[in-house]
């Protein structure tokens, strides 16, 4: 197989199944070679270990990983990429390529029928546009993977991988935070995709909790999490009155209780801090 990463290869391979970038979908394929050979080794696959990657393209990462792992089952959801990927991964058999909205996919299915008896891991290079919905939806949907290595905007790596409780912290890092331990592994420059976006990106690692942080009512936690940021330049006694249709007395009063100054942010707070602000949540309020 030509190297997938050269500038030259993949102008002649879409050109030969006619296929033009599409702006809507945030397609940027990678054409710095040291990219996906790295990422691939961060994401742990090898022996024993099957891959769910996520938006393949033209298949230069999906080759790394199909030299390591045993198995990778690819989702794409342009259909046009499909001819494409059966010419750049002919050479392997252990992969397969669904053609499908990754948001809308029973993963937990997928990983049943097709993951026998493997360690499951994610890896992908995530469009900018669905960055947090796909994370969120590997997170939340609690799938017995152990790591998702996904290479995201800069921007949107620094702020999931931030210290919970520091200013850079967000809603996202709270909520990956919850879930996951977030590591920043490395950065890549906008001139390592073609087309090159008008922002650098940033390969991070989520290694999966066995268990949550902290014990909490989790639809509690998260509400409190959203209410508290949606109005981050305010005091927190604020935002969650605001976010929570809570009169301000009630909250001042669960602050108190969770052992949280009213006239902290919501960039301040510790995960502990949230779980004490959900915990004292009650019927009426959840």
């Amino acid at each position: 197989m030509k190297r997938l990463s050269d500038i030259g290869t993949i102008k002649e391979i879409l050109a030969k199944h006619g296929f033009t970038f599409s702006k809507a979908l945030g397609q940027n394929f990678l054409i710095n070679p040291s990219v996906c050979p790295r990422m691939a080794e961060l994401s742990g696959a090898g022996q024993g270990v099957g891959v769910i990657e996520v938006g393949p393209g033209i298949g230069v990462l999906t080759n790394e990983l199909c030299q390591l792992a045993d198995k990778v089952v690819a989702v794409e959801l342009d259909k046009r990429l499909l001819p494409v990927l059966d010419e750049t991964l002919a050479e392997y058999d252990n992969i397969k390529v669904i053609n499908d909205d990754i948001l809308k996919l029973d993963l937990h299915k997928l990983i049943e029928e097709e993951f026998a008896g493997l360690e499951v891991v994610v890896c992908a290079n995530l469009p900018y546009y669905i960055t947090s919905p796909v994370i969120m939806k590997l997170l939340e949907d609690r799938l017995p993977v152990t790591a998702i290595t996904v290479m995201v905007q800069k921007e949107a790596a620094q702020r999931i991988c931030a210290a919970v409780g520091s200013r850079e912290s967000g809603a996202v890092t709270v909520s990956v935070n919850y879930y996951a331990e977030p590591k920043l592994m490395f950065t890549v420059s906008a001139g390592s995709f073609m087309p090159a976006p008008k922002v650098d990106s940033a390969v991070i690692r989520l290694d999966i909790r066995k268990n949550p942080p902290v014990e909490v009512d989790e639809a509690a936690f998260f509400r409190v999490v959203k209410a508290a940021f949606s109005q981050r330049r305010k005091v927190i006694s604020n935002s969650l009155s605001a976010g929570l249709g809570l009169d301000k007395a009630t909250v001042s009063k669960m602050l108190e209780n969770a052992g949280v100054a009213p006239n902290a942010r919501a960039e301040q707070l510790s995960l502990d801090g949230f779980a004490a602000i959900a915990n004292q949540l009650d019927g009426g309020a959840k």
